[in-house]
């Protein structure tokens, strides 16, 4: 139903716009009695084999909703009822921010993939921190923190900290952005000397609250193999507790689209089918360099239940949808609990 006839209603829409429209109507439906029963009856897969241990915490199942999709924390009661094991809001700034100019976020149907340059728009950490205050959901959050666009590399350490003390009562995990590329320079800061010192603050800044929270990196797939051993390397040496791999990609290659189409979107991070296979190599490279014991969240052109059971298999812990969950619609979480059963991977 939902590919057959909602999302070509919703594609029929500019893409930002329909974003805020499902939005507006998820929250309409939530305020209806009863509703959450109906999604999760109709969404929502359960079994107490799917339930995943991970740096400390118990996910219910291993599917989680990727950074990005709610950024301020405005729908996790009920994307919870929409079956996910976990949430991550962000990514957030200590201040509110536009983001980039519009039109900043695009479809590309002929190859199952969006092209976004938001730029961290948010409405601030501490209006995200209200609406986490009054969540009823007790699904698992992850709160994924950046810089402000006007502040400089060289006080990034502030922000991230910043964001973590406001934030640590909370969610209960915390990820480092720096490799989205719609902030100037920010991958810049996933070289390593200022990736380590970064992680180290951030870690140090976790450690003064009462109770430890794990830490996790989200890196890029463009990574060369030389600055994925780096990366590797930056894991074992801070202490970080896992890493989420990956973001979005610069890379245009092998698109289907026209090029001149590719060529008017212009710049932005391309998600969806296209970083499928990227997505998984970098998993497994991750997996092979890391042992079996180091958390991986693997993310990136999950379109299907295959998709996530092969990442699954390349080493990913824990797997997140953003894109595949817009183009196949909520009954994909479900689709990949149910093979994961099937698959035994528990």
């Amino acid at each position: 139903m939902y590919k057959a006839l909602i999302r070509p209603l919703l594609f029929s829409i500019d893409a930002e716009s329909v974003h805020h429209l499902v939005f507006n109507t998820l929250k309409a439906v939530g305020k209806v009695p009863g509703s959450g029963s109906i999604l999760r009856s109709h969404f929502a897969f359960e079994d107490k084999r799917l339930e995943k241990k991970l740096f400390g915490i118990t996910f219910k199942n291993r599917v989680g909703l990727a950074a990005g999709f709610d950024k301020d924390a405005k729908l996790i009661d009920e994307l919870a009822d929409l079956g996910f094991g976990f949430i991550e809001i962000g990514t957030l700034t200590p201040k509110a921010q536009p983001g980039n100019d519009k039109p900043r976020l695009f479809r590309l149907p002929e190859d199952q993939a969006l092209v976004n340059r938001m730029g961290f728009n948010n409405g601030g950490v501490h209006e995200a921190l209200e609406r986490l205050k009054q969540r009823k959901s007790k699904v698992i959050v992850g709160g994924n923190i950046g810089k402000n666009k006007v502040t400089p590399n060289e006080e990034a350490q502030n922000d991230y900290g910043y964001c973590v003390d406001v934030l640590y009562p909370y969610v209960d995990y915390f990820v480092v952005n720096v490799s989205s590329p719609n902030t100037p320079g920010l991958r810049s800061l996933q070289e390593k000397e200022p990736l380590q010192n970064l992680l180290r603050f951030v870690k140090d800044k976790t450690l003064q609250h009462t109770t430890p929270k794990p830490v996790l990196l989200k890196i890029a797939p463009d990574l060369t193999t030389g600055q994925l051993d780096d990366i590797v390397d930056i894991l074992k040496t801070t202490g970080i507790d896992g890493v989420i791999a990956t973001n979005t990609t610069i890379s245009r290659e092998g698109l289907q689209t026209g090029q001149d189409k590719v060529a008017a979107i212009g710049n932005g991070g391309l998600s969806g089918k296209p970083l499928t296979k990227r997505a998984t190599e970098v998993i497994r490279y991750l997996r092979e360099k890391l042992g079996n014991d180091f958390p991986i969240i693997g993310v990136g052109g999950i379109m299907s239940a295959a998709d996530a059971i092969e990442k699954i298999k390349a080493g990913a812990d824990l797997v997140q949808l953003y894109t595949g969950f817009i183009y196949e619609g909520p009954s994909l979480v479900k689709q990949i609990n149910k093979a994961i059963l099937k698959e035994k991977l528990y």
